[in-house]
């Protein structure tokens, strides 16, 4: 099983940015994920092909599980 935590960003050109954590520390804190996400922003540590993060739009932790089988 593996989580991840999904922020959604908005940008200067009105679409949506994503960056991905893997294995976030759990449970996950609504208002730290908030302030790192306006601090990221604030930084203007990304920028995109739809331009510059510009708003916080949402965050999600998405479980995938896997299995795998062996066919040989």
């Amino acid at each position: 099983m593996a989580k991840t935590l999904e922020l959604q960003f908005g940008t200067e050109f009105g679409k949506t940015a994503r960056i991905s954590v893997e294995n976030p520390k759990e449970p996950i804190d609504k208002v730290v994920v908030k302030n790192s996400m306006e601090k990221i922003i604030a930084a203007d540590a990304f920028t995109t092909s739809s331009g510059k993060l510009s708003v916080v739009q949402s965050a999600r932790v998405i479980d995938r599980n896997v299995t795998e089988y062996e066919l040989v």
